[in-house]
């Protein structure tokens, strides 16, 4: 139930994250509210919360575990129903898309940006976004649904560096052409499950030039181009195809290029397993210091890592326990709830996660 600050009662429980203006959190999902909890809202200008359904939480011995299991008994999320079949219709859409550059060497960029729209009219910046492509993912059509997740990764991080909402849509656009390229490259090539021979790889790095020369025939806005252009190439100019370094690569191209690792590294492909969720933002977090934008990294693992509360995790020493708080800088030292002890992993340098459940 939602509620405003002024109504919360002593014992109510948090339902759900809450995050200030700025997207900091403040509190975790199943805090208890007391005077201490609700003068920290206050602090942070929180106008409204939602808060668990108080017959389920009367009872002043409040059994946790249980209401843990209560509640993620009935965390499918609302907008899953609602957001599948729009997604796979987007991605069915893409096969067509990419004929069409192929036979044509041009597409009706309008037509395909409109099929795309509806993803982004229902995409909202609080939802799960870690949970939101896990739930959507599938094994069928990589090629495809990677498109179409990196366009809604595209413009979820514009949002999130502070873009206009119409130039977060415009990079989202192209997000999700920024591999049309592709349509130009052997389909054995792009699926062979052995690593690829020199000459093979040569061929898949063309399809960034294929993909700039495609949309360039399709639409006047040479951003959108130049994020298929320049979403292969890296801050110290080890990248393709032209090997430009630092701010010579274009803001979408570095956006994109971090949506697009993401993406990649958390789907399940005929050469290779899909990756725990973390050590794939921790790579990205490595890769910050040298190849990837560092702002534009850093902005999206310190949306994601938020996502993470209240979800199950292994840590080194064996034992497992729940995430129930993020720090904003030391993103991968959460606070770790294992049975009845609060570990804080800030403190506790010997222990790390090592697998997240979802």
């Amino acid at each position: 139930m939602r509620i405003h600050v002024t109504d919360i009662m002593d014992s109510d429980v948090l339902k759900k994250d809450v995050f200030n203006s700025y997207g900091l959190h403040i509190l975790s999902k199943n805090t208890v509210l007391n005077s201490k909890e609700i003068s920290k809202l206050v602090q942070h200008s929180i106008d409204f919360i939602e808060i668990v359904d108080r017959s389920l939480t009367s009872n002043s011995n409040i059994d946790f575990d249980q209401l843990e299991r209560t509640l993620e008994s009935t965390a499918t999320p609302k907008w899953l129903p609602h957001m599948t079949p729009i997604y796979n219709t987007v991605v069915d859409n893409v096969k067509d898309l990419f004929d069409t550059a192929r036979k044509n060497n041009k597409i009706n960029a309008e037509k395909a940006l409109t099929e795309f729209d509806p993803l982004i009219n229902n995409l909202s910046l609080e939802r799960d976004v870690v949970s939101l492509l896990l739930l959507l993912n599938n094994s069928d059509s990589y090629t495809y649904q990677h498109s179409v997740q990196v366009g809604m990764l595209s413009y979820y991080i514009a949002n999130w560096m502070g873009l206009s909402d119409e130039e977060s849509i415009k990079v989202g656009h192209s997000g999700f052409l920024h591999d049309i390229g592709k349509c130009k490259i052997d389909h054995d090539i792009l699926n062979k499950p052995e690593k690829l021979t020199k000459e093979e790889f040569e061929e898949v790095k063309r399809h960034t030039t294929y993909g700039y020369e495609i949309i360039k025939n399709s639409t006047e806005d040479e951003n959108i181009a130049l994020g298929a252009l320049d979403h292969h190439e890296r801050m110290n100019g080890s990248g393709y195809p032209h090997g430009k370094k630092g701010e010579e690569i274009s803001l979408y191209g570095r956006i994109i290029a971090i949506a697009d690792i993401y993406s990649a590294m958390i789907s399940s492909r005929v050469y290779q397993k899909e990756r725990d969720l973390l050590f794939v933002l921790r790579e990205l977090y490595r890769l910050s210091f040298d190849e990837l934008d560092p702002v534009v990294t850093h902005s999206f693992i310190a949306h994601m890592i938020p996502n993470f509360i209240g979800k199950r995790v292994t840590l080194n020493d064996g034992r497992t326990g729940i995430i129930v708080m993020t720090h904003p800088t030391e993103y991968f030292s959460p606070l770790i709830k294992v049975d009845s002890e609060f570990i804080d992993l800030t403190q506790e340098r010997s222990l790390e996660i090592m697998h997240v459940y979802f």
